[in-house]
């Protein structure tokens, strides 16, 4: 049995009181930390390979189910306001379509032809990488979406919460995080879900930092969608310059972005 579905440490959850359970999952949780650490060099080899595939004019796609396929939504849905990089460059497929996002779709996580009809819907070919995201390392639309594309000669990665198992079988880079049994038996969003957001941050910002998406510690690409981002451009281009306020807000609203209005002004 997968130690992701092994009974919980903890037993009579229903007898708890509130503060009882809120400290136990948080003990439960700092353990996360530590389950990823022994996964460094694992997403070292992942992120080497994403950033060599990018870099050559690549695409970076998730495939997963229920809220591993959804972590990876989020992830790839983050990247474009916050390196500026456009929105087909991460891409996250679910199982089940976007609908199953909000709403589990039945039995779709058990197709394990379907990932590879998704995927193609995108072009998927030999320049992208495709990472495989799965609590329990057995998801069959996860397997199968990677063996196809193996077979394609496409890149493939993982993101797993047990040892040994035939999703990590099956990617080239496989990332093992093995987080043991959740507080609530089974509830891989708890543990197993931490684990694979904090994989994925430190995927997809290593990658992005290795790109160039990054200046200093400052998100200089980030999208200027509302005026929190904005005075946030604002604060970088004066910590940058070391210029007034009014001055950085000149040259945001001249330039559009805040690498442009750090570049201009250094040229100048």
């Amino acid at each position: 049995m997968s130690t992701t579905e092994t009974a919980s440490n903890y037993n009579h959850l229903e007898q708890m009181s509130v503060q009882e359970l809120l400290t136990n999952i948080n003990k439960e949780d700092k353990t996360v930390p530590l389950a990823v650490e022994k996964a460094i060099p694992q997403l070292e080899k992942l992120v080497e390979a994403t950033v060599a595939k990018l870099k050559g004019g690549g695409r970076l796609f998730y495939i997963g189910a229920g809220t591993s396929g959804r972590l990876g939504v989020v992830d790839a849905s983050e990247c474009p306001p916050t390196f500026g990089v456009p929105f087909d460059l991460v891409i996250g497929i679910m199982a089940g379509g976007d609908k199953a996002i909000r709403k589990a779709v039945e039995f779709a996580e058990d197709d394990d032809q379907q990932a590879i009809i998704d995927l193609d819907a995108y072009g998927v070919n030999e320049k992208d990488v495709v990472v495989g995201i799965a609590a329990s390392g057995r998801t069959p639309y996860v397997i199968g979406g990677l063996q196809a594309c193996n077979e394609r000669g496409i890149t493939t990665g993982c993101i797993v919460c047990n040892a040994d198992s035939k999703v990590a079988a099956v990617a080239k880079f496989p990332v093992e995080v093995v987080t043991g049994p959740e507080f609530l038996t089974g509830s891989t969003r708890m543990k197993a879900g931490t684990a694979q957001k904090l994989a994925l941050n430190m995927l997809t910002t290593s990658t992005m930092i290795q790109l160039g998406r990054v200046k200093g510690n400052k998100m200089v690409d980030m999208q200027l969608t509302n005026h929190k981002l904005v005075d946030r451009g604002v604060r970088m281009i004066m910590d940058e310059l070391n210029i007034s306020e009014e001055k950085a807000k000149e040259l945001l609203e001249l330039h559009g972005s805040v690498r442009s209005a750090i570049t201009s002004a250094a040229e100048h």
